[in-house]
């Protein structure tokens, strides 16, 4: 029998088995990486107020209602919080609801966002609601239409409803159910397929001691213990379906693939890189911004234009947008360089530049200086007069300014040390800013005079801003040993650099520095959270430990990420020089076993090694295979 709540909020999966759309949400593991990719990608751009003052210029909005609204909407409640619930609850239910808090005198002060599930529309007519009724554990609450804002997407039948994209997933869902019901049952079986035993026609017949004899050998195996002894010719024939012949990992990809394409996200930016490469991921980064949440985007901006703002004073030309422009812009290089082309001069003081690398300011560093070399009207800037990849040092000179010339390639950044040399520059690196942010919590710890302070919610304080910084630490160094790395095979198989652009490889090492970032800054917060879950009288040599143990691990860090990165810009490098083997070095003063046993072994260029690496360092290996890695490879046309 089916429950007793609004048909279109449940999905029949199997006989006399309904989910609500929120328990899909809380077990089906693709439908929640898709709803909570969605939700928190739009959450985290920010939503600004403007005012249209002509066609060709706005005035963006602080001090009005709309921008306070939208900063702190509810008691606690933020902005992030907000938004993430409305895309999520739309995801999920195609419908969503804000209530609008006003005061005595009819003046909007925020929003509450109501669960759909709590959130009925009243009324017969089709068109528009009538009214809405919130079930409140107390109770219910009707309101009317105009304290309301209500998101929704397209229904055929009812103009006041969405259409829950779950529904549409139904049997792919319930095909789902019913595999990790199989599977279930399986390891409750203590992991043994279900099948029977047979005894030859021609066997002696089974004299009771024997029988109970083998029967209690059998109860002891599907119990969990002992190895069964099948006697006079017994077969045992299995009656399930093997989870080769299932394809279970085959139908979670199907599942997951099926799921994204119903809420129209790119393959690759849940996880599946099938047909991902190493240049496109910029690509599909901005796909993702323009054409899959765009629509999304456009919606929210518009409905808070028609159902909130109106009711706000001062209104008139008023609207929202997201910032999308901070996710489309290009990387810091890429900004600095086109900025300086456009105005002709330098464009950041000395103070600026420290504080970006979090340091103090300095006598004299608020000066904008131009270097002697930059005329003012005779270059468009500065780097008009700097040899680039690919650009030859010397040019003739035409009305002013220089005539760059074209080479044949690339050419090896002159500035490049050899491995060993450059992991110690990133390694001293990597361990002085750990220790700085470690000082700052030791030093705001200091300041705590009674009790054990939260050690959490200090580390928490920023540290989006700690990962910014940390990623781009980590993108610089290795983006310089990828590059040495691929000189090596460049001058030793195709001196031109014939096919090979070394940016190319940055989306690869911008998505590896990201990883690498994630995880040490983990790190850190795993070492002060032991120190907060259990203190002791004395808290603070604990934290100066949890300091020190993660400035260890900010020299195994380095290690694992500049050989991912050596051999990432290798195997790169040959890709574009036409080697099709590559073979596996062992290196490092105390190689693992297992590497030192893998010394020599051959592949295909596309192919992994034993380990299951396509490099030393592959960041999609296991941790016991990559971390503190030294080795290397070598490249072969044969």
């Amino acid at each position: 029998m089916a429950p007793l709540a609004a048909p279109a909020a449940y999905v029949r999966l199997a006989d006399g088995i309904y989910h609500e759309y929120a328990h899909l949400y809380r077990v089906q593991p693709q439908i929640r990486t898709v709803v909570s990719f969605l939700a928190r990608n739009i959450a985290q751009l920010g939503l600004h107020a403007f005012r249209r003052v002509s066609d060709t210029d706005r005035e963006r909005l602080t001090d009005h209602p709309l921008p306070r609204i939208l900063a702190a909407p509810g008691a606690k409640l933020t902005r992030y919080r907000l938004i993430e619930r409305l895309v999520s609850d739309v995801a999920i239910y195609d419908t969503a609801f804000w209530v609008k808090v006003r005061t005595e005198s009819r003046e909007v002060l925020g929003v509450i966002p109501v669960p759909p599930s709590r959130m009925t529309v009243e009324g017969d007519n089709w068109l528009e609601p009538e009214a809405f009724t919130v079930h409140g554990s107390k109770g219910d609450l009707t309101l009317s239409p105009d304290q309301v804002v209500h998101f929704h997407g397209y229904d055929p039948v009812d103009l006041r409803h969405g259409s829950s994209p779950i529904d549409a997933l139904r049997s792919l869902l319930a095909e789902e159910f019913e595999a990790n019901r199989a599977r279930e049952q399986m390891w409750r079986n203590g992991g043994r397929l279900s099948g029977v035993l047979k005894r030859p026609a021609d066997a002696p017949s089974w004299a009771p001691e024997a029988r109970n004899r083998f029967k209690e050998g059998w109860r002891s195996y599907t119990r969990g213990g002992g190895t069964p002894i099948l006697e006079d010719g017994m077969e045992y024939e299995q009656l399930a379906i093997d989870p080769a012949k299932a394809q279970y990992i085959e139908a979670r990809k199907l599942t997951r693939e099926e799921v994204a394409a119903a809420y129209h996200i790119p393959l690759p930016m849940v996880g599946i890189l099938d047909n991902a490469t190493f240049s496109n991921i910029r690509e599909q980064h901005q796909q993702l911004y323009q054409d899959t949440l765009g629509p999304w985007l456009q919606m929210i901006q518009e409905e808070i234009g028609l159902q909130l703002i109106p009711d706000l004073p001062d209104s008139e030309d008023v609207y929202v947008e997201f910032n999308l422009q901070e996710k489309l812009r290009g990387s810091f290089e890429e900004q600095a360089q086109q900025l300086q082309t456009a105005v002709g001069a330098p464009w950041l003081t000395r103070n600026e530049a420290r504080a970006r690398m979090n340091l103090p300011q300095i006598d004299g560093g608020n000066d904008l200086i131009t270097p002697m070399n930059v005329l003012v009207g005779g270059m468009a800037s500065p780097t008009d007069t700097a040899p680039q990849p690919g650009e030859a040092a010397a040019a003739p000179k035409a009305r002013g300014r220089l005539v760059l010339m074209k080479a044949a390639g690339p050419s090896r950044p002159e500035d490049l040390k050899d491995f060993d040399e450059e992991l110690e520059v990133f390694t001293a690196a990597l361990e002085r800013w750990t220790n700085r942010q470690s000082a700052r919590l030791l030093a705001r710890a200091g300041a705590k005079a009674d009790g054990v302070p939260d050690l959490l919610a200090w580390w928490d304080e920023g540290a989006e801003d700690r990962l910014a910084e940390l990623q781009a630490l980590l993108v610089g160094h290795g983006y310089r040993i990828a590059q040495l790395a691929a000189w090596g095979v460049l001058e030793a198989f195709n001196p031109e650099a014939a096919g090979w652009d070394p940016e190319v490889m940055l989306p690869w090492l911008l998505a590896a520095a990201e990883t690498h970032a994630a995880q040490h800054e983990q790190a850190g917060r795993d070492a002060v959270a032991a120190v907060q879950a259990d203190p002791g009288e004395d808290w603070r040599p604990a934290l100066e430990h949890a300091a020190e143990l993660w400035a260890v691990a900010a020299e195994v860090r380095a290690a694992t990420a500049a050989t991912e990165a050596r051999g990432f810009g290798s195997h790169d490098a040959a890709g574009a020089s036409g080697l099709t083997k590559k073979i596996w070095r062992t290196g490092g003063a105390n190689p693992r076993p297992s590497h030192r046993a893998q010394d020599g072994e051959t592949v295909g260029l596309d192919d992994v090694f034993s380990n299951g690496l396509r490099w030393p360092g592959d960041g999609k290996g296991e941790a016991k295979e990559t971390a503190n890695c030294k080795c290397r490879l070598d490249y072969a046309t044969e």
